[in-house]
C-alpha cells in the first residue's frame, strides 16, 4: 500500500461504518483506490435480508416477510437480524412452536420504541393526560395533507415514554432525504400537538414536561430550515450554520454583520415555531370533537391502529378523511391488526364512546 511496488494480484478490502474518522493518508491514491458507499437497503433488499435471517427459524403460516419489510424503514442488515432474533425470543416466551407475525411486530416495536411495561397501574388523571397528548400528535398528523402516515397510537408505557404515536414515512422521501418546506412545517406542527392538547384540556398553567423532546425536535427542525436549507425569506438562500466549512458560526461575516444575521435567524426560528403552534392550536380547537373521541378511545383500549383512527374520524367528520388516506394506512396497519391475538383489545373493532 505504499504506491511503489507493482501489482502482485493482492487486493485489500476494508469496511467501516464511521468513515469520517479515517486518516486521510489511507484514502490517498495507491492506498484504497476505490470507495464504495453502501446505503441502507430498500424494501426489496430488506425482504431478501429477512429471508436470509429467517432461513433457520420456524415461521408461522401468517408470516409475510414482504409486509415486515415495509414496517422496517431505515433498518440496516444488522437491525433486521436483530428483529428476527428478538421475534424468536418473544415466541419462546409464549412457548410457541413457530414465530408468528405478532412476535415479529412485537420485536420491531421493542427495537424501535422499547419494551412494553405491562401490568403497570396509573391514575385516571395520568391516563387522560397521556391519551390526549398522543391524540394531539395523531390527529394533527392525520389532518396534514403532506406528512407521514399514522401507523399506531398507544398509551402503554414503553422504555422511557409514557405513550407513543408511530408514523410511517414514505420510503422514497426517506431514501432520498429530500423534504419540502411544507413537510418540515407540518413536522413541527405535529410535534407540538402533544403540548397543545395538554393546554386545551388543562390550561397553560397545568402543562407538563412531557413535550420536552418534542420541543427539541421542533427547534432543531426550524433551525435547520433557517440556517442550512434557505427556507427563510429573511435569511435567503444561504447556509449560515457554519456546518459546511467548519469554524465558528458566521465567521465569514464581520462581527457586526454576523451578530445582526444571528439575531435575524433567531427571530425567524421564533416566528416559525410560533406560527406552527398557533396553527396546531387552531386545528385541534376546531376539531375538538375528533380529539376527544381519539383520546377517550385510547383510555378505553390503550392502543389503536391508524386505520381504526381514520375510520373513527370519518364517522363523525367525513370531510377530513379521504378514501386514499385510509387505503395507504391499511397497507401498513392491516398486517398488524391480523397479527394481534384475539385477547388484544386492539384486535377488536374500536367502539365509539357514548359520552361527549
Amino acid at each position: 500500500m505504499d504506491g511503489f511496488e507493482g501489482n502482485k494480484g493482492v487486493i485489500v478490502l476494508a469496511a467501516t461504518n464511521i468513515p469520517e474518522v479515517l486518516d486521510k493518508a489511507l484514502l490517498r491514491p495507491g492506498r484504497f483506490d476505490r470507495q464504495i458507499r453502501v446505503g441502507l437497503p430498500d424494501a426489496a433488499g430488506r425482504t431478501r435480508i429477512l429471508n436470509v435471517h429467517a432461513k433457520d427459524k420456524k415461521l408461522g403460516d401468517d408470516v409475510k416477510l414482504e409486509d415486515i419489510a415495509k414496517r422496517c424503514l431505515g433498518m440496516s442488515g444488522a437491525d433486521l437480524a436483530n428483529v428476527m432474533n428478538e421475534s424468536a425470543i418473544f415466541s419462546a416466551r409464549r412457548k410457541g412452536e413457530n414465530i408468528m407475525m405478532s412476535d415479529i411486530y412485537d420485536a420491531i416495536d421493542r427495537i424501535q420504541i422499547g419494551l412494553e411495561k405491562k401490568g403497570a397501574s396509573f391514575s385516571d388523571e395520568r391516563q387522560k393526560l397521556v391519551a390526549y397528548h398522543e391524540a394531539g400528535h395523531a390527529v394533527l398528523g392525520a389532518l396534514m395533507e403532506e406528512y407521514d402516515l399514522v401507523n399506531k397510537i398507544s398509551i402503554v408505557p414503553r422504555g422511557g415514554a409514557g405513550g407513543v404515536t408511530i408514523f410511517t414515512p414514505e420510503e422514497e422521501a426517506m431514501e432520498s432525504g429530500m423534504y419540502s418546506k411544507q413537510y418540515l412545517e407540518n413536522r413541527i406542527c405535529v410535534a407540538m400537538g402533544g403540548r397543545i392538547a395538554e393546554e386545551i384540556i388543562n390550561g397553560k398553567d397545568k402543562v407538563t414536561t412531557g413535550a420536552s423532546n418534542d420541543f427539541q425536535q421542533c427547534t432543531n427542525t426550524a433551525k435547520m430550515m433557517v440556517e442550512q436549507m434557505g427556507m427563510s425569506d429573511v435569511i435567503g438562500p444561504r447556509n449560515i450554520s457554519g456546518s459546511g466549512g467548519g469554524g465558528n458560526m458566521f465567521q465569514a461575516q464581520s462581527a457586526g454583520e454576523g451578530g445582526n444575521l444571528k439575531n435575524k435567524a433567531d427571530a425567524e426560528i421564533d416566528r416559525i415555531l410560533r406560527e406552527q403552534y398557533e396553527r396546531g392550536m387552531e386545528l385541534l380547537t376546531t376539531n375538538r370533537d375528533v380529539l376527544d373521541l381519539i383520546a377517550k378511545t385510547l383510555i378505553q383500549e390503550e392502543k389503536i391502529t391508524g386505520t381504526q383512527m381514520l375510520s373513527m374520524i370519518r364517522d363523525i367528520r367525513p370531510e377530513l378523511v379521504t378514501a386514499d388516506q385510509i387505503a395507504k394506512v391499511q397497507e401498513f396497519t392491516k398486517p398488524v391488526v391480523e397479527a394481534l391475538s384475539p385477547e388484544d383489545p386492539a384486535a377488536t373493532p374500536v367502539p365509539v364512546p357514548s359520552e361527549a
